[in-house]
């Protein structure tokens, strides 16, 4: 680092006013780091913001719909202006939705594509400049077990996140000579608001967590903090050989067929 510059690192996560966005934010904030926490409902960022703040680090808010490329260059050009430079990026919007190529209706379809691919494509091509500019940056795109694995009535959103994971791919290759990391976290089940939301027919339950749970060898759903954790390991600069990976969190779901 040259002489005289300031030390702290700089984070921007996305889709960070909840769930694993907003445990990200903050496990980043406990570590030091300065945070743009980016969202569609500022309400929320601001209560992210406030977990920041009593972590005993500092967030900025800056409210953006990532499938919308005039409100994605509009928040990263303010995150220039407050920052200068990026040492991380967490690429973690995203929408779900229910169904099978029949019953799934096109703009369903497309509004998954929009935020949980074009978004992560729009908001990082916006941030490479930022992240050229810092130190030893690394990008960590949140998919989904679902985008390596399928599930039934679940078309669109496996569509997604399986092309969210080969877009990890593709960009560590094309900015591996720049310095700049990316890789992937899939997480399982995790309890999020997400999680929670009904689906279909089928209202939220603590039952139907339990359920999701037992299916996960080690007997529970994650913790948005532990899927939080996965994501600033991947960030950090002692990952230095970790690029173009996929790291599941996933409680073993995927591992292979439990007895």
């Amino acid at each position: 680092m040259p002489p005289g510059r300031d030390r702290t690192r700089h984070a921007l996560v996305t889709g960070a006013g909840s769930g694993i966005g907003r445990a990200t934010a903050v496990r980043l904030a406990q570590a030091g780091y300065a945070v743009a926490l980016v969202g569609r409902r500022r309400r929320e960022l601001e209560e992210t913001a406030r977990a920041c703040a009593s972590a005993g680090g500092r967030a900025v808010v800056e409210t953006a719909d990532v499938g919308d490329p005039a409100e994605v260059d509009n928040a990263i050009a303010a995150v220039q202006r407050r920052f200068g430079r990026l040492e991380a990026l967490v690429n973690n919007a995203g929408q779900a939705a229910f169904g099978t190529v029949e019953t799934t209706p096109l703009e369903v379809w497309e509004r998954l594509f929009r935020v949980n691919v074009t978004g992560a494509f729009l908001v990082s091509r916006a941030a490479l400049p930022l992240l050229r500019a810092g130190e030893r940056p690394a990008v960590v795109n949140v998919a989904s077990t679902l985008g390596l694995v399928g599930m039934r009535r679940a078309a669109a959103y496996c569509a997604s996140k399986a092309a969210l994971v080969n877009l990890t791919r593709a960009m560590a290759l094309d900015h591996a000579g720049e310095g700049i990391r990316v890789n992937a976290v899939c997480p399982g089940a995790v309890d999020t608001p997400m999680l929670r939301a009904p689906r279909g027919d089928e209202p939220a339950s603590d039952a139907r967590l339990e359920r999701l749970g037992g299916r996960h060898p080690v007997g529970r759903i994650g913790r948005p903090e532990e899927i939080a954790e996965a994501i600033f390991r991947l960030l950090d600069p002692a990952f230095s050989f970790v690029t173009g990976t996929v790291l599941v969190a996933d409680g073993g779901l995927t591992a292979g067929f439990a007895e």
